[in-house]
C-alpha cells in the first residue's frame, strides 16, 4: 500500500519568537507554492507553539510539540500537558526522542503513558525508536527497537494517531548513518511488529520514519528505502532550504 511520505522537522531548544516566526512563514510559503510530495510537520519548542501554529495556519503545514506529560493537569512545575499543546494548535506530538529518554531518564513505560494522554487529547504521536551504538555493537538492535516498539504503544494505536520515528541514538546529530541495508532490515521489522502488535491492515497504513543524521546529500538514497515512510529532521529542520530539500527528495 503507498503511504504518502512525512517529513517532520524536530527544531529541539532552537529558535527566539522572531527566529521561529521567520522560519515557519518560508515553510508555509514552500507548501502553499506546492504541491508538495510530503506531509510537512514543524515542531518548535513549547515556547513557540502557539506563534508557529498561529503563523503557518491554513498553509498545509502541521505544528506538534516536543514532549507532553502523561497527565492532564496537576502540580507538575514546568511541565506541559497534551491538551495544552492541543489548545495551541498543535495537531502532533514527540515522545520518547533518544534525548528525552537519556537525558530525562524515560522508559518505554513512560512513553506508553504520554502516548495514551496524547491520544486522549487528540494528538497524534510519533514514537521515537532506536539503539544505542553498544546495543548495536552487541547485536541487539532489532531485539532492542522490537521491545520500544511493543512497550511503547498504548491500547488503541492505530495508522491514524501514530508514526514511528527509527532513530539510531548513534547517528543523531553525529552526521553518521546506518548503511541502506541496516536502516532496511530494522525498518522491516518494525513493519512486522506493527503487523503482529496492531494487525496486517495497520501496519500495512503505518508510516514509519527514519531519523539520524539525514540531510540533503543523503536523504534521497534514505527515503528510497523498503518501509522508509518519510523523515524526522534535526538539524537540517532549522534551515528552510535544506529542509525544503529533503521535503523534494520524498518525490
Amino acid at each position: 500500500m503507498a503511504r504518502r511520505p512525512l517529513i517532520a522537522g524536530n527544531w529541539k531548544m532552537n529558535g527566539l519568537k522572531a527566529d521561529g516566526v521567520a522560519l515557519a512563514e518560508a515553510v508555509a510559503r514552500k507548501v502553499k507554492a506546492g504541491p508538495a510530495p510530503a506531509d510537512v510537520l514543524i515542531c518548535p519548542p513549547a515556547t513557540l507553539v502557539d506563534r508557529v501554529a498561529q503563523t503557518v495556519a491554513g498553509s498545509g503545514v502541521a505544528v506538534g510539540g516536543q514532549d507532553c506529560h502523561a497527565v492532564q493537569s496537576g502540580a507538575h512545575t514546568g511541565d506541559v500537558a497534551a491538551a495544552m499543546l492541543k489548545d495551541l494548535g498543535a495537531s502532533h506530538v514527540i515522545l520518547g526522542h533518544s534525548e528525552r529518554r537519556t537525558n530525562h531518564g524515560e522508559t518505554n513505560a513512560t512513553v506508553r503513558a504520554k502516548a495514551e494522554a496524547a491520544h486522549a487529547a487528540g494528538l497524534v504521536v510519533v514514537v521515537c525508536l532506536g539503539e544505542t551504538e553498544a546495543e548495536r555493537d552487541a547485536g541487539r538492535t532489532i531485539s532492542v527497537v522490537e521491545s520500544q516498539f511493543k512497550e511503547s504503544l498504548p491500547s488503541g494505536t492505530n495508522a491514524d494517531n501514530t508514526v514511528i520515528a527509527y532513530e539510531p541514538v548513534w547517528a543523531i546529530g553525529t552526521g553518521r548513518t546506518p548503511t541502506n541495508a541496516e536502516v532496511a532490515e530494522v525498518h522491516a521489522a518494525l513493519r512486522a511488529s506493527a503487523a503482529k502488535v496492531l494487525g496486517a491492515a495497520v501496519a500495512d497504513r503505518l508510516r514509519i520514519l527514519y531519523g539520524g543524521s539525514m540531510k540533503p546529500s543523503n536523504a534521497r538514497e534514505l527515503l528510497a528505502i523498503k518501509d522508509v515512510d518519510g523523515g524526522l529532521i534535526g538539524g537540517a529542520s532549522l534551515k528552510v532550504d535544506d529542509f525544503w530539500a529533503i521535503v523534494e527528495a520524498s518525490r
